[in-house]
C-alpha cells in the first residue's frame, strides 16, 4: 500500500510503501543482513525486548546522532537488543560502527530485500531508503511503542522511547 505525502524531507512530500505497525500488533517478521553478511531475522531475537532504531543512512548527521545516542542510552538496560536498521551496505555500517564506537547496537542493513522497510511501512518510494522511526517490541513479540517521524530530518523523542522501554521491566 502506498501512502502519498506520508512524510516529508526538508518539507518536500514523499511516499511511503507498506502499512505502519501499531501498538498491540504482533511484530511482523523480517530478515536483514548483519555486518558479516549473515542474515538476522526478528524470530532470531524471540524472547527479548527489542528497540528498533530505523534510519535512512548512518552517513547523515541526524542518523549519526540517533545511532550514537541510542547506542549510549541502551547500555543502561539489560536484556534489550538495540537494532539499528538502514539501507546502508554492511561494509559501510562496519566502518561507521568502528569509527564511532557503536558497540551496544546490532547494526544491520535492509538493502537486500527491503523486507523490514516494507513490512513496517517505512520504505520511501522516491529515495529507496528507510524512513526514520523507533519501534519497541516486547519479549512476547508485541509492538509496545512506535514513533514514525513525519519529517525525516528530525530526531526521535529519545526520552519517550526510553520511558516506554522502562515500562517493559
Amino acid at each position: 500500500m502506498e501512502r502519498k505525502n506520508a512524510i516529508t524531507f526538508e518539507g518536500n512530500p514523499l511516499t511511503l510503501i507498506g502499512n505502519e505497525v501499531n501498538i498491540g500488533d504482533i511484530a511482523p517478521n523480517f530478515t536483514v543482513t548483519k555486518m558479516d553478511l549473515t542474515p538476522l531475522s526478528l524470530t532470531d531475537l524471540k524472547g527479548k525486548n527489542i528497540v528498533i532504531s530505523a534510519v535512512p543512512s548512518v552517513d547523515t548527521p541526524v542518523c549519526e546522532l540517533q545511532t550514537i545516542k541510542f547506542n549510549h542510552q541502551i547500555s543502561a538496560f539489560s536484556d534489550v537488543v538495540l537494532l539499528t536498521i538502514s539501507m546502508d551496505l554492511p561494509f559501510a555500517l562496519s566502518r561507521f560502527c568502528g569509527a564511532k564506537g557503536i558497540d551496544n547496537a546490532v547494526t544491520v542493513s535492509d538493502y537486500k530485500d527491503r523486507e523490514f522497510a516494507k513490512n513496517y511501512g517505512l520504505y520511501i518510494k522516491e529515495l529507496g531508503l528507510i524512513s526514520r522511526a523507533v519501534i519497541i517490541i516486547d519479549k512476547a513479540g508485541k509492538v509496545t511503542y512506535t514513533e514514525y517521524l513525519k519529517e525525516i530530518t528530525h530526531e526521535p523523542n529519545y526520552t519517550e522511547a526510553l520511558e516506554a522501554l522502562k515500562k517493559l521491566g
